[in-house]
């Protein structure tokens, strides 16, 4: 039962990385449908996030009554019942009002899943768990591009909210599985500490900045990487486009790879590791000269080094601030990582638009920097709870 409940999870996790990609993917496409501007998704994105991030701060509150399994399970109906309406949609503000619904229930299952993996599995089965979120980012374009081929963008969301629904299915019939933790569940348990309570714990706030540092970082790769290939390097569109997303394939197989190696190491060094080795790439980007092979293998190794930071970080936050601590604490880790997230891409779009696209390396490596001295301080702070 420990390894189909494992398996479960994962492929809930899945289910959380399939609407990721999606509506990048549909927009070309969308936006004309709808008559509006091709920056009109920044309004959609922007909701979506507001919704998560909602969710993230209140998942707390909601566990305590639900439990994850139902939370799970609640949430993956949920975002399959938007991804529907999206595709019956006949205006843009109907796309903004699925939206809403989409945003809270990715929020509440990344919190929700985050937490229960951190407090019942090993390191290793946290960072195989973020693969598996990219599975699900790797294979929503795909079904995009055969229903565009084939059909068009609405029977593509038709596709993959058919395959939430048959992953809510799954997740029901599973719902015996979670008693095999039962004994050891501390999720429920203990008042409801909420924002002030989790921000008043010691360390907490430093671990919020540096985790807003990571994502930060890593956002603003996944959409101004290609863009910052073209500008700088004069590389043509489809190869910036594909070595680009090696960013995002090098964050996948790095949390494969880091899964055999995270137990050994440690939540701290994989962290100190994944920086260290994002600190290069970001060095191999900013190189000014030829061959152009310097920046494009940089964009690989940023990813890489990225891979291991945000498993490791969520799953030492039990360890750090008690597991009776950590569902706020990872709530509030995950409305944190949405702003960052959601904020800082467009903060460099203005700043490039000023300075250069050249400031890409010089912005991800402040947010990398960032990050680092903000963990460090935590672990610091919580130096007497942690074992690593």
């Amino acid at each position: 039962m420990y390894l189909l409940l494992l398996a479960l999870i994962y492929l809930a996790f899945i289910s959380l990385g399939l609407p990721d990609s999606l509506l990048g993917s549909a927009w070309p496409v969308m936006y004309g449908f709808f008559g509006v501007k091709v920056s009109a998704m920044g309004i959609v994105t922007m909701i979506i996030s507001a919704g998560t991030i909602v969710s993230s701060l209140f998942s707390e509150r909601l566990l305590k009554k639900l439990k994850t399994q139902y939370v799970t399970v609640l949430s993956v109906a949920l975002t399959a019942a938007a991804l529907l309406g999206f595709s019956f949609s006949k205006s843009f503000t109907a796309i903004c009002l699925f939206a809403v619904p989409y945003g809270l229930g990715a929020g509440a299952i990344d919190a929700a899943l985050n937490n229960y993996v951190a407090l019942h599995y090993s390191s290793k089965h946290m960072s195989w768990l973020h693969c598996f979120w990219g599975v699900g980012t790797i294979i929503s374009p795909y079904v995009m591009s055969f229903a565009l081929v084939r059909y068009n963008w609405q029977t593509g969301y038709r596709i993959v909210a058919a395959l939430q629904t048959v992953i809510t299915l799954v997740l029901v019939a599973g719902l015996p599985l979670w008693k095999v933790n039962k004994d050891k569940n501390g999720e429920s348990s203990g008042k409801v500490l909420g924002l002030r309570g989790a921000l008043a714990i010691p360390g907490v706030p430093r671990l919020l900045a540096g985790f807003f540092g990571y994502c930060a970082a890593e956002a603003t790769c996944i959409h101004w990487m290609s863009t910052y290939l073209i500008g700088t390097r004069g590389i043509t569109e489809d190869r910036a486009a594909a070595f680009a997303s090696f960013f995002c394939i090098g964050i996948t197989a790095g949390r494969f790879i880091s899964g055999f190696i995270s137990d050994k190491l440690g939540d701290r060094n994989m962290i100190r590791l994944g920086t260290a080795i994002a600190c290069v790439g970001v060095l191999l980007m900013a190189v000014p000269v030829l061959p152009e092979a310097v920046a494009l293998s940089g964009c690989i190794v940023v990813g890489l080094g990225c891979a291991p930071v945000y498993p490791a970080i969520i799953h030492s936050t039990p360890v750090n601030f008690g597991a009776g601590n950590s569902q706020a604490i990872i709530g509030v880790q995950m409305a944190s990582a949405y702003l960052g997230s959601t904020f800082m891409p467009p903060l460099f779009g203005v700043l490039a638009s000023a300075f250069g696209m050249w400031i890409l390396p010089a912005f991800v490596g402040f947010f990398i920097v960032m990050m680092i001295i903000m963990i460090e301080l935590t672990y610091r702070k919580t130096a007497g709870n942690t074992g690593v």
